[in-house]
């Protein structure tokens, strides 16, 4: 099969995927491994929360429409992986028992001045349910190499990172109202072992340089590394180890804030690959603040987020919001 290349993409041009169904057992298996929020994992516990029902974690949602695009065009193409995500909004919580389909659209396209075998486009992309209403809504870049060009394979030599430690630091965790602007939580480290690299990339983002060592060698990354969604993923399963503390200290001198889902984010970057056998550190600082005006006794924070590996090299940042008790 010829796949598509850089030079056959055009805007306007566009491209679908899907149905998929979304089952309970995978939506609460996602959430046991990267988003342990109540209501993610049972229906009963769900219902004392803000949303009050059992919905699916915004980032499997993404990861499923990364699934879909790569169904859509990405595995028809000369795909070489994105930069980034410029918008993600979450419009609608997915259920258990969802179909989802994805429209892509090209909205630009642009050669590379530094790389003439390669262009980006940007793209549009929205998920939508069965009854057609949308779920999500993704604007993005993705690379393409150019017509019979032939990426050179990066030459990847490095130390493994080490095994993620483990932590024991906690902090009292404030209502929005009285939350510092520039206060910054470590959120510990996470290995990238290929197990787990590959089991991810099987399920949401089988792009060759995910799923398949041997082939990945041949590609410009050189080496098998990480999908982008799976690092996304990994800093919410951190958040979550890390809240858990705090949660727990939180709790022996009072009651402790309530959060809800995240709207969206912007301004998401992969900035470096993350190979097997690299050890990341992430970190989340609070930029903004502000009362829901729809919600009473609930805010909206704005938090920008990094990674760096074993070598301190930034890999990876996204500004993103979520909902927080402003008081109680």
């Amino acid at each position: 099969m010829t796949l598509l290349s850089f030079d056959d993409l055009a805007p306007g041009q566009d491209y679908t995927a899907g149905p998929l169904t979304v089952t309970r057992d995978s939506m609460i298996a996602f959430a046991r491994d990267y988003d342990p929020q109540p209501f993610h994992l049972d229906e009963a516990a769900a219902k004392d929360t803000f949303v009050g029902t059992l919905i699916g974690s915004g980032w499997q949602t993404a990861a499923l429409g990364m699934r879909l695009l790569a169904e859509a065009l990405i595995l028809r193409s000369t795909s070489m992986g994105s930069p980034g995500i410029e918008r993600l909004r979450w419009l609608k919580p997915v259920l258990p028992g969802d179909r989802l389909s994805a429209r892509v659209r090209i909205e630009e396209v642009r050669a590379s001045t530094s790389k003439p075998d390669r262009g980006i486009a940007r793209l549009a992309m929205t998920l939508t349910d069965a009854h057609g209403a949308p779920v999500m809504t993704q604007s993005f870049a993705v690379m393409f190499a150019r017509r019979g060009a032939t990426p050179t394979p990066r030459v990847v030599s490095r130390e493994p990172g080490s095994d993620a430690a483990s932590q024991d630091d906690a902090e009292v965790i404030p209502y929005l109202g009285e939350a510092a602007i520039g206060s910054l939580r470590d959120l510990g480290t996470h290995r990238f072992d290929a197990e787990d690299i590959l089991a991810f990339a099987r399920l949401y983002d089988p792009q060759v340089f995910h799923t398949d060592p041997e082939a990945a060698r041949a590609t410009h990354f050189g080496a098998l590394c990480a999908s982008g969604w799976q690092i996304a993923a990994v800093w919410m399963k951190r958040l979550h180890a890390t809240f858990a503390r705090d949660r727990a200290l939180t709790a022996r001198s009072g009651p402790v804030p309530q959060f809800g889902p995240s709207p969206g984010f912007r301004d998401m970057q992969w900035l470096r690959p993350v190979y097997a056998g690299d050890t990341l550190r992430y970190a989340s600082r609070l930029v903004d603040r502000r009362a829901s005006a729809s919600r009473p006794g609930w805010g909206i924070a704005t938090h920008h987020n990094t990674a760096e590996n074993q070598h301190g090299e930034p890999v990876f940042a996204f500004t993103g919001s979520v909902f927080w008790q402003w008081a109680p």
